[in-house]
């Protein structure tokens, strides 16, 4: 492994315009993940809910990000979102170490709550302790959570 994650340091212009263009490029859909609102998610503080960005670099250089953030609607209730790894370092174990980093920080975080994901690809996140909530699937895509 000669990658490593750390927490995104979010007044690194660079490193945010670096993660923005990874996440844009990985779902391009400009109209619903522009990178305007991309900027907005990844480089900006919200001053009533947390939101932290974790980051996977291998020599200078972003090949994945993933973020975390407090859902606006219910307490005690984190989302993982915005994730994405870079084509080429697909299959690596960058994408399940990202997911793993940002549930060991919520649990190391918060004293208790749930956390609440969507993906289409459900055996990483059920090997993590997350479980399907029944009725969800929309789209190809299931809701998935995980109590601590």
């Amino acid at each position: 492994m000669d990658w490593r994650i750390d927490t995104l340091d979010a007044s690194c212009a660079t490193l945010v315009d670096r993660c923005v263009a990874l996440v844009f490029n990985a779902f391009a859909d400009p109209e619903r993940y522009s990178r305007e609102r991309l900027h907005r998610e990844i480089g900006a503080a919200d001053p009533l809910f947390y939101r932290q960005f974790f980051v996977a670099q291998q020599a200078g250089e972003v090949i994945a990000v993933g973020g975390v953030k407090a859902a606006d609607w219910a307490t005690r209730t984190h989302l993982l979102y915005l994730s994405a790894v870079a084509p080429e370092h697909r299959g690596q174990g960058i994408g399940r170490a990202l997911i793993k980093a940002r549930v060991d920080w919520i649990e190391q975080s918060f004293e208790s709550g749930r956390i609440l994901v969507s993906s289409a690809r459900t055996r990483r996140f059920r090997d993590l302790g997350f479980r399907a909530v029944r009725n969800s699937a929309v789209g190809g895509r299931h809701l998935l959570m995980r109590r601590f």
